[in-house]
């Protein structure tokens, strides 16, 4: 007789607890969408956004011969690509001198994709550009207000003018490159050569 009278208080605080933990899943999800309206989504729409603008830049096209700006500018680009360097490297990139601190500007819409440094470019910033292109961006004294995974526009200051890196002791300069499918371009030919203003 006890074991009948049981099973029915077992229900019924089992119906009990079911209930309350609805009760408690429903004024959750209220909570939440109340939220949601209040404040928005902004997580997902900056997560969206940005793989659109990924998307939209793999598709771009690649760099074309004076199409990219100089990341100096004003100042004299001069063909170093190809020059010779230490342990038998050769040199893939260019070098443009400028005075310590002078301000580097993006030369590509893109996506920051190192912030750091390494152990011959000293402090360096890569950008992934149109058509998944890497812009390197090396011995630099200082970066900009930049991180990895941040979207810059073309002409946005990334970074300032030293010699970090192997150029330590000598003038400041950055050394800029560029990778298309994983290996090293000329930069000179795709950069536009505006004649510098006397300094």
């Amino acid at each position: 007789m006890s074991i009948h009278e049981d099973k029915p208080s077992k229900n019924r605080a089992q119906r009990t607890l079911s209930t309350v933990l609805k009760a408690v899943a429903v004024i959750a999800f209220l909570f939440v969408v109340q939220m949601v309206i209040r404040n928005g989504l902004p997580d997902m729409s900056i997560y969206v956004q940005e793989k659109w603008q990924g998307i939209r830049l793999l598709q771009a096209p690649l760099p074309t011969e004076n199409s990219l700006p100089n990341p100096l500018p004003e100042r004299r680009l001069v063909d170093t690509w190809g020059a010779a360097r230490s342990n038998g490297r050769t040199h893939e990139g260019i070098d443009i001198f400028a005075p310590r601190g002078t301000p580097i500007q993006s030369t590509t819409d893109g996506i920051v994709r190192k912030v750091g440094e390494n152990t011959l470019g000293g402090r360096v910033v890569s950008i992934v550009g149109p058509g998944g292109s890497g812009h390197y961006y090396a011995h630099l004294e200082n970066y900009a207000d930049i991180a990895v995974g941040d979207w810059v526009d073309a002409g946005e200051v990334i970074g300032y003018v030293g010699d970090s890196g192997n150029a330590k002791g000598t003038p400041p300069h950055l050394h800029y490159g560029i990778y298309i499918n994983g290996s090293a371009v000329n930069p000179y030919p795709l950069l536009q050569k505006e004649a510098p203003t006397e300094r």
